[in-house]
């Protein structure tokens, strides 16, 4: 996992060509003013989901893990932590990965969490198993995809 701020956003520009993308369009648009869900950029290769939900305690927020994409989690809000373990660390899994969804699911105790302040972001990796939407009351979030 990799965490920042969108003012030093471009510090991750060389890891993927799609972060320049999703970056650019992130600072460029106000995402109260826009429609809740899905918003593309750049076709299925870079989008993000605009996200207005309730907070999951961290006992009970499952672990998800993605193969196709990596996640780009941007609070437009404080409020939200992300919680984190390794792939390899994991003992059990709820949702074995399925490519429809690019998707599995674990319901292991994640490692730690990292509490994310409006205007901060958290990448995640494949190798990433996290827990987003960690928190009380309402997460207001993007949620960033861009494709390997």
């Amino acid at each position: 996992m990799i965490t920042g701020t969108l003012e030093n956003a471009e510090r991750v520009f060389p890891l993927h060509k799609g972060f320049k993308t999703l970056f650019d369009f992130v600072l460029a648009h106000d995402f109260d003013n826009m429609p809740l869900g899905k918003i593309e950029i750049q076709g299925s290769d870079v989008y993000v989901v605009n996200v207005r939900t309730v907070g999951v305690a961290p006992q009970k927020q499952l672990l998800e893990m993605h193969q196709k994409y990596i996640d780009v989690h941007i609070a437009l809000a404080d409020g939200e932590s992300i919680g984190w373990k390794a792939i390899e660390d994991l003992k059990h899994y709820t949702k074995e990965y399925t490519e429809s969804d690019d998707c599995a699911l674990s319901d292991d105790a994640p490692e730690y969490f990292v509490p994310l302040k409006k205007g901060e972001f958290a990448i995640v990796y494949p190798e990433d198993a996290h827990a987003p939407a960690v928190g009380d009351g309402e997460i207001v979030k993007l949620i960033g995809k861009i494709k390997i």
